[in-house]
């Protein structure tokens, strides 16, 4: 039954988290810095008691395995401990006011993403070696070999600096921030009509969605070319050519539920990267979203909420391949039977 293999699969989630927590919390004590004194700026204009008293209030005194252990035992009950960098807040306060706008864009790129790779990927297919293909090939070999923070760049001196059509920075234009439903600008603005809000928003999303989507955008359109143009010469494909239906119900229909199954892995693991990859757009672009958080809070050396930044991302990692592992069975057959 596809509950038992879903339940079997998350089972399996609990000591990947576990080993993702251990080797963030280990890494994070192991690097060069002090929390304490990143809090109280330099360390000569406070006496060695008071920074003393800092570490024992923050149980920086104590084992790591103590430590590591508290945490452990905190976040299970959905305390994610004090941020050091942002004046003693919750860490999951913090996170919960960057989270949205980290969604927003990485949304926003995963529609981008498919909304060019889906559309590209079937006309490549269709006609192999055409010039479309060939345009679609160089095409992803570009965007799959550029390194974001470079096509980042590129995108903000050409359209940011020197065409000034779209903003470089920030999420949405000072005084226009809509009434926070979903913390959201887009949906938030949406949702309440409030046009020039939509319209900031969005403006704000191009430059940084580009630059996320670029990659997604090409595994996925080779991925998909490649599996369309082996299911199209499958027989039962030229069975349903051969009965004189449409082309349109011949590949949207019979070739492209088949040429799916292979291409959702991949737009799975790329959605993971995506969430992986923002830290370097969201600090090129001063996007204040969890990447941007995570590197801020590495540079203080904020243990605890960088613990709680990749936590998130992994959970979020590790649940989209769960979810491309459900799609895979409910799409293919042969795997289905297998699984249950």
């Amino acid at each position: 039954m596809l509950a038992r293999f879903l339940g079997r699969r998350l089972l399996q989630l609990v000591p990947v988290l576990l080993g993702v927590s251990l080797i963030v919390f280990l890494t994070m004590h192991l690097t060069p810095g002090d929390p304490i004194e990143h809090m109280l700026g330099q360390a000569g204009r406070v006496t060695p008691e008071q920074i003393a008293e800092l570490r024992s209030h923050y149980g920086l005194d104590r084992p790591l395995a103590t430590q590591y252990w508290l945490f452990l035992r905190h976040a299970a009950s959905g305390d994610l401990g004090i941020s050091y960098s942002h004046q003693g807040r919750p860490v999951a306060e913090v996170v919960a006011e960057r989270l949205p706008a980290t969604l927003e864009l990485t949304l926003f790129a995963f529609v981008l993403a498919l909304a060019f790779a889906i559309p590209a990927g079937i006309f490549a297919a269709l006609r192999p070696q055409g010039l479309f293909d060939r345009l679609g090939t160089v095409g992803a070999l570009v965007g799959i070999s550029l390194p974001g923070f470079w096509l980042g760049i590129v995108l903000m001196i050409t359209f940011g600096l020197r065409l000034h059509w779209l903003p470089i920075s920030g999420r949405i234009d000072l005084g226009l921030a809509p009434r926070t439903i979903t913390g959201m600008n887009l949906v938030d603005a949406a949702l309440t009509g409030d046009a020039p809000a939509f319209w900031s928003a969005l403006r704000h999303l191009i430059l940084p969605g580009i630059t996320m989507a670029a990659p997604m955008a090409a595994m996925v359109m080779r991925m998909l070319r490649s599996s369309m143009i082996g299911v199209l010469e499958k027989e039962y494909v030229q069975f349903a050519r051969a009965k004189g239906l449409p082309e349109t119900e011949v590949v949207g229909k019979h070739a492209l539920r088949n040429a799916l199954i292979p291409t959702v892995n991949i737009v799975a693991l790329q959605t993971g990267l995506l969430l992986s990859g923002n830290m370097i757009i969201e600090t090129v672009f001063q996007y204040p979203g969890l990447g941007k958080l995570a590197v801020d809070a590495i540079a203080a050396a904020d243990y605890p909420l960088v613990q709680a930044v990749v936590l998130i991302y992994a959970t979020s990692y590790v649940l989209l391949n769960l979810g491309a592992d459900v799609l895979h069975v409910v799409l293919d057959p042969t795997v289905r039977t297998a699984a249950t």
